[in-house]
Order: structure tokens, then C-alpha cells, then sequence
């Protein structure tokens, strides 16, 4: 087989120990026994080879198990024949294959379905295979790569909060941080990196488009400069097309009369969320920022910003705010908070945002959701509950943290306009 081609497809084919953005530096007054229980949450111990530790095992419709595989041989005549030979002695099916030139070496990515129980490293180390890596596969994965990047760039032209999103899934299990140009809390301002961003084994660096970086870290298995060109062209087009959010909107109707509607919001709403501070009794801000009321509006820029994650605003029929939902892309986590005035509290406007975010998560892929609050935060304990799904408490010396698992969420319909909404 000839490397005169960057990647090959079936026709039959028609997804570390880290410092984290969002509760620092948007909660930065959390308890140090919060900080303590989150260190222990998170080991980083390699993923087991036979898992990958993200999909379960699959089948495809020929029988045996979908492989997801990487392994590096010499760039020379006959390296792939060999490797592809030993995969076929074993009656190992390659639906799938990508190459990543290195110089004088090549990562064959292949995309396999096997045998159950076939070793698939030690097929491969005969063949000249080295540092081999492997993971389940599923049915997802049998799209063809230009199609799957085509299907990323499509949903990131629509949305600027889905960048991180569309990077997670252009390079696999990977962790995403934004960092600001300048930190919402203050303090030192991060390094800057080269217009043309840069590689650095197991971790890429990318200029983001409102001046932030990008940080792309995947522990265990280093970036190839196939991987990087791909992450730097889809942050180009996310500059190119510049800030932008869907602006649709949802009309309720409250219990006891009157209406809001429900959009999503960006940092054009950063007047109006202050007013809306401003409004908020200071307990309010307290359970929700955990710290002095004065720290509230110095995150309100990082929050609306949708580089960060998604924004929600209830609005009254006069345009006021009245209650903000947050989803936050937290590395390879994803935070909910919410904020409502206090006037508007305990009219159903809580967990509507809520469930609404929880649904965009589901929708992004995210596995699980968490909100970080206090214990005596009953309104967002309830709020939470109401969701109906599988939940974990985590909580020490007042600091709560409520995990939700999102493998039970239903499809969201969209709401008819004027339809009323529950009480939370």
C-alpha cells in the first residue's frame, strides 16, 4: 500500500492532574476543603487499554468489536503492507485508515473491527508496530474523517460556545481550557502564545479569536502535526466568522400570571446582567458567587462570553433580566449555576433554565453535569432533584457539589409559545 495519500476510507462507510477555570477563578472563595475534596475527585491514572475509559464495547454489524488503534512504524516501503498483513492474519477487518507523517517515522490511526479477544499491540509490535495505543470504538466513529470535520466546522460556524466542543471530538479524549487574555479575578495575566499557535508533544497551544488561549492537553498519547493543522484551521474559521450565538427565543407563561421569554445571551447583555446585580439582595449573590457580593461582577464578563461555555437569560416582556443560567465548559467537565433576582425567585424560573441547560449539555455530549452551591442553598438542591436524574452529593464543611448524570435525559421539545411552566 502507498503513503501518497494523507488518508484511506471503507466505501462501505457512507469522537491529568489540571488546573481548573471555571470554580477558581468564577468561585475563587470556595472552601480549601472544597479544593482538597476536588484534588482527590480527579486521579489521573492512564485509562485502561481495553475501555479507553470514554465509550462502551461495540459491535459491528459483521460481529467482533470496533478498535479504535495508533501505532508508529519506519516510513519506508512495505512498513504499512507488513502492519496491515498481521491485522489480516488475525481476521482483523480495517475499515478505516489515517496516516500522520512524521519524517523518518509515520502514526498509522486505523479504525478496526476484531475478534473478541484479539491482542491487538502484540499483532501489531511483530509487524514493526511501536507505541501502539487503543480504544473502543462505536458506530460513531464509522463516519469518514473529512465528513466528521466538514459536520464539527458546521455546528462551530453556528455557535462560538461550540469550539471547545468541536475540538474535543476532532481529537478525542482530550481536555480543553480557555484561558482569558485578562483573568476575571485578576492576578497575573497568562502567557501569550505565537499567532500560529504551537505543538509541544502531548499538548497544543492556540491564539484564541478574542485575544485568550486555547490549551489542548491529552495526557498519554502526543498530538501529530496532522492533528494540529486540523485544531489551527478550525480555530481560524471560528475567528473569521467572529462572535455569534443563536438568537431564538421561548415565550412562557408564570403560574400566577405574566411572561418571560428565554434566550440565549453573550457578553452584548453585560449592562443588563449588572442592573440585575444590582437588584439581587446580597444573600442571593452570596450563594451563588460563594463569596463577598463585590467579587459578582468581575466574572460577569468570562461568564457571558460564549468561548466559555453557554449563557441563558429569563427576560421580562420590558426586557429586563431577571435570572441567568451558566454552562461551563470546564475542561473535560461541565459546571451549571444559576443566579435569579430575588423578586422572581421560587416562579419556576430556576429550573427551567436548569433543565434547559441540562438538555444542551446532554446534546453536546457531555457525560455528567455538576453544581457547585451550599448546603443550605435549598432552592438549587430542589432544583437539581427536580431534574429526575441520578445524582452525587460531595459535600464538606458547607461546600455541596451536586453531579448529575446525563445518560437519562430525554430529547427536549421546544416549548409553544405562551406555554406555562411549573413551579421549582
Amino acid at each position: 500500500m502507498s503513503r501518497d495519500m494523507s488518508e484511506v476510507t471503507n466505501p462501505r462507510n457512507g469522537g491529568s492532574a489540571h488546573r481548573r477555570w471555571s470554580p477558581v477563578e468564577l468561585s475563587a472563595r470556595c472552601t480549601a476543603a472544597f479544593h482538597a475534596w476536588w484534588a482527590r475527585r480527579h486521579g489521573h491514572a492512564p485509562p485502561a487499554p481495553d475501555t479507553g475509559g470514554a465509550r462502551p464495547p461495540s459491535a459491528g454489524a459483521g460481529g467482533g468489536v470496533l478498535w479504535r488503534m495508533r501505532t508508529t512504524v519506519r516510513d519506508e516501503p512495505g512498513a504499512l503492507a507488513a502492519l496491515c498483513t498481521a491485522l489480516a492474519e488475525h481476521r482483523v477487518d480495517i475499515l478505516s485508515l489515517q496516516t500522520h507523517p512524521l519524517g523518518e517515522e509515520t502514526v498509522d490511526e486505523f479504525l478496526l473491527r476484531a475478534p473478541e479477544g484479539t491482542d491487538l499491540t502484540a499483532a501489531v509490535s511483530l509487524a514493526g508496530g511501536r507505541h501502539t495505543w487503543t480504544e473502543r470504538a462505536d458506530a460513531h466513529d464509522l463516519v469518514d474523517a473529512p465528513t466528521r470535520i466538514l459536520g464539527l466546522a458546521a455546528r462551530a460556524a453556528q455557535d462560538a460556545s461550540e469550539l471547545p466542543l468541536a475540538l474535543r471530538q476532532l481529537l478525542g479524549r482530550c481536555t480543553i481550557r480557555s484561558l482569558p487574555a485578562a483573568p476575571a479575578g485578576g492576578g497575573p495575566a497568562p502567557g501569550t502564545v505565537a499567532a500560529e499557535g504551537s505543538l509541544e508533544d502531548t499538548v497544543i497551544r492556540l491564539r484564541a479569536p478574542e485575544g485568550g488561549t486555547i490549551t489542548v492537553e491529552r495526557p498519554y498519547l502526543p498530538f501529530t502535526p496532522t492533528e494540529f493543522a486540523r485544531a489551527r484551521a478550525l480555530v481560524e474559521l471560528d475567528a473569521r466568522l467572529g462572535p455569534r450565538i443563536p438568537r431564538g427565543r421561548d415565550v412562557l407563561r408564570l403560574p400566577e400570571g405574566g411572561a418571560i421569554s428565554v434566550r440565549r445571551a453573550d457578553t452584548g447583555d453585560l449592562a443588563a446582567a449588572r442592573e440585575m446585580h444590582e437588584r439581587c439582595s446580597a444573600e442571593t449573590l452570596r450563594r451563588r458567587y460563594h463569596g463577598p457580593v463585590g467579587d459578582a461582577d468581575r466574572y460577569l464578563n468570562h461568564l457571558l462570553s460564549p468561548r466559555f461555555g453557554r449563557t441563558l437569560a429569563a427576560q421580562t416582556a420590558s426586557g429586563r433580566i431577571v435570572g441567568l443560567g451558566h454552562l461551563l465548559w470546564d475542561g473535560d467537565e461541565t459546571e451549571v449555576a444559576l443566579v435569579v433576582e430575588d423578586d422572581w425567585q421560587r416562579r419556576g424560573i430556576g429550573g427551567e433554565l436548569l433543565t434547559r441547560l441540562v438538555s444542551m449539555a446532554a446534546e453536546a455530549g457531555c457525560a455528567h453535569v455538576y453544581a457547585v452551591t451550599q448546603a443550605s442553598n435549598t432552592g438549587m438542591v430542589a432544583a437539581m432533584r427536580g431534574l429526575g436524574l441520578p445524582l452525587d452529593y460531595q459535600i464538606e464543611e458547607g461546600t455541596l457539589v451536586i453531579t448529575a448524570r446525563l445518560d437519562a435525559v430525554p430529547a427536549r421539545r421546544p416549548r409553544e409559545s405562551g406555554e406555562r411552566i411549573g413551579r421549582a
